[in-house]
């Protein structure tokens, strides 16, 4: 069932190994992110996972990204902001996931991967059209800044495909799963799931915003 759905990713990454292509996977490390780091290290564990550690993570999602790690052999990288915690308030001395969350996301995920834009060629994201209105839009394949190629394996797949593909592996989930969480990112800008909102509906609740940046700003207009 799941040959022809992998086999195409393969064939993609053994044509940016034979152009002697830099690449790099992002990950959240949530539990609909693993099929794509399962694929990949069956053959290419040797890839670079870039983790944007914010500071803001459960503790859940620490313990399972280091789960997956271990699991999945993965060649993790642990990236950081710059920019200390302090340094990271308003004017009124609140912190900026609290009063200007966009800020936050940028000083915490796009900033830190910007230098990691600047030395890969390809950049591999487990995003989907259906997640957020911007997603939709993506290409598989798609132009990014810094000449770095987005290259996007799991775009057409489905929430079902993702489940599927996890039991058919016997993957594990995030923790948190269990106890209502389907869109998890930094504990201040994430709830439990409602239904009216969708898989992401509980991120950055009683806003419009749905993406963190990492996609939107490195995208080439």
């Amino acid at each position: 069932m799941w040959e022809k759905h992998i086999a195409p990713i393969q064939q993609k990454l053994d044509f940016y190994a034979s152009k002697g292509k830099r690449v790099f996977v992002s990950s959240s490390f949530q539990t609909h992110s693993i099929p794509m780091l399962h694929i990949l290290s069956r053959h290419y564990q040797d890839i670079p996972v870039y983790f944007l550690d914010t500071g803001y993570h459960f503790p859940e999602t620490l313990f399972f990204r280091d789960q997956i790690v271990e699991l999945l052999g993965l060649n993790l990288q642990i990236v950081e902001s710059s920019v200390p915690k302090i340094a990271q308030r308003d004017d009124t001395g609140q912190l900026l996931f609290a009063s200007d969350p966009d800020r936050c996301c940028y000083l915490n995920k796009v900033l830190p991967l910007e230098p990691v834009l600047k030395t890969h060629d390809v950049w591999i994201s487990g995003v989907r059209k259906d997640q957020t209105q911007f997603r939709s839009g993506l290409k598989e394949e798609t132009e990014g800044i810094y000449d770095t190629l987005r290259y996007h394996p799991i775009l057409e797949w489905s929430s079902k495909m993702i489940w599927a593909y996890k039991k058919d592996h016997q993957l594990p989930e995030h923790p948190l799963d269990a106890q209502g969480y389907l869109s998890i990112g930094c504990i201040p800008c994430t709830r439990k799931w409602d239904d009216s909102n969708g898989e992401r509906g509980a991120r950055w609740s009683g806003m419009t915003k749905e993406e963190c940046g990492i996609h939107t700003e490195f995208a080439v207009n």
